[in-house]
């Protein structure tokens, strides 16, 4: 990913069609579309806005994010807010958060954590709030002006 800015949200990212990403050990994957990643500081989310797709902004539950040089480390807690094209905000991978609090066996207070903060985030979502209104999509716009400056 791209450093694009840094400001009360966060630390801003993206990437332009044809990039790459690999979380893990799992096989990397090539993305056909520009995204925007908002890594936040001390909270237990980060998002990504796409301009295309199904989802339009897709929100990770994640620990905080730890930084170290150029790399910054989190550990995905599961449960997504995902906003569909249409608009429509839901709480997604419940059956994957259910199975992994038994299989991790995540403590209470971080599964009460990753819930409140999904919980949270659909309403605000829902709400119009920033950053997931105008400053995503400045964001985006943003990016999207300069992957077209890369390719002149």
């Amino acid at each position: 990913m791209h450093f694009l800015d840094e400001d009360k949200w966060g630390v801003w990212l993206w990437t332009p069609p044809g990039s790459t990403a690999q979380r893990g050990d799992e096989p990397a994957q090539t993305f056909d579309h520009l995204n925007v990643k908002l890594i936040a500081p001390s909270e237990w989310w980060t998002a990504i806005w796409n301009d295309s797709g199904r989802y339009d902004l897709y929100v990770d539950i994640v620990t905080p994010a730890a930084w170290r040089d150029n790399r910054v480390t989190m550990i995905d807690l599961d449960l997504d807010v995902v906003r569909t094209a249409d608009g429509t905000v839901i709480v997604d991978d419940e059956d994957e958060f259910l199975d992994h609090q038994v299989k991790y066996g995540y403590p209470d207070a971080v599964i009460e954590k990753t819930r409140s903060t999904a919980d949270t985030l659909q309403q605000r979502i829902q709400d119009g709030e920033e950053p997931f209104a105008e400053v995503g999509a400045s964001r985006m716009l943003q990016a999207a002006q300069l992957a077209q400056s890369q390719h002149r």
